[in-house]
């Protein structure tokens, strides 16, 4: 049986976002659809004894979350199976246990109790920072939540550290019928020798063409397994960051590695991850790196 695709509604514009990203994509792959919606009211209603028959309110919003989201996604696509499910929990954890079952976690930017300004919701933050699966935030603008771009950008890692972000990527541009770009950005290092003469820097062409070898080297087995994709190869000099973003504003999505320490319970992103899911102009894919 496929695991299916989970995405974790609340009500928001943001999350009825993420639910129309999830079933076409969920569509794309052939997937369930699987809403989560979290909520504690269970636990603390179940403290005080009822004496009414009415459901209390937060339970008949949260009925009414998850079947308005769940209604949305079958006009979308019919042909999707949609199921929900409210969770007596908190939200990032509900999740992050759903993802241990899932072949992808899709969220919203920001949820409905965010404050006003913040670019990135704590809950979607939590989740593509501890995930054991890939996590889609989905955020944007019009033309890369709609696919209109036809490019998928994948920011090329290390190569001990980028074979489940490479692997997705391909799978993704095969399902999309699009164009993959694979990107490694490059910098050459300063030298700074306190007491010592400086050595002469090595020219910038030794380092892109070092860049260039990667790409080749973290790419063949996935290209070989997948060569219906049409590949284009990107060696820039900058900062990963900044160029990764400069291309999402052209991309449908963009992918990119995490690492995932065994026993480390802080939050694996990194700075380019954490940088995509905060700023880009399409939907970002964070892929967890068993290191």
């Amino acid at each position: 049986m496929e695991l299916p695709l989970v995405v974790g509604v609340d009500g928001s514009d943001a999350s009825l976002a993420a639910v129309d990203w999830a079933v076409d994509e969920a569509a794309r792959h052939g997937l369930p659809l699987r809403l989560v919606y979290a909520s504690l009211w269970e636990r603390y209603e179940g403290a005080v004894p009822s004496t009414g028959v009415a459901r209390p309110s937060e339970q008949m919003m949260a009925d009414d979350i998850v079947a308005t989201a769940a209604e949305r996604a079958r006009r979308r696509k019919p042909e999707v199976k949609v199921s929900a499910e409210v969770i007596p929990e908190e939200a990032s954890n509900a999740l992050l246990h759903e993802g241990h079952r899932a072949s992808a976690l899709v969220v919203g930017s920001r949820g409905r109790g965010e404050i006003k300004g913040l670019l990135l919701g704590s809950v979607g933050l939590a989740v593509a920072a501890r995930a054991q699966c890939p996590v889609i935030v989905v955020r944007g603008d019009k033309a890369g939540l709609e696919g209109t771009h036809n490019r998928i950008v994948l920011g090329a890692g290390e190569s001990t550290t980028g074979g489940e972000a490479v692997r997705f990527a391909f799978r993704e541009a095969e399902a999309r019928r699009c164009t993959l770009e694979a990107v490694r950005a490059w910098r050459s290092p300063a030298y700074q020798l306190v007491g010592r003469p400086r050595p002469a820097p090595e020219p910038a062409r030794g380092h892109e063409e070092r860049a260039s070898a990667h790409l080749d080297a973290l790419l063949k087995e996935a290209a070989a397994d997948h060569p219906g994709v049409r590949l284009r190869l990107s060696t820039v000099e900058g900062s990963a960051r900044r160029v990764l973003l400069h291309r999402s504003a052209a991309a449908d999505l963009v992918v990119v590695g995490a690492r995932r320490r065994s026993g480390h319970f802080g939050l694996d992103l990194g700075r380019v991850g954490h940088t995509l899911l905060h700023h880009a102009d399409c939907p970002v894919a964070i892929v967890p790196e068993p290191t």
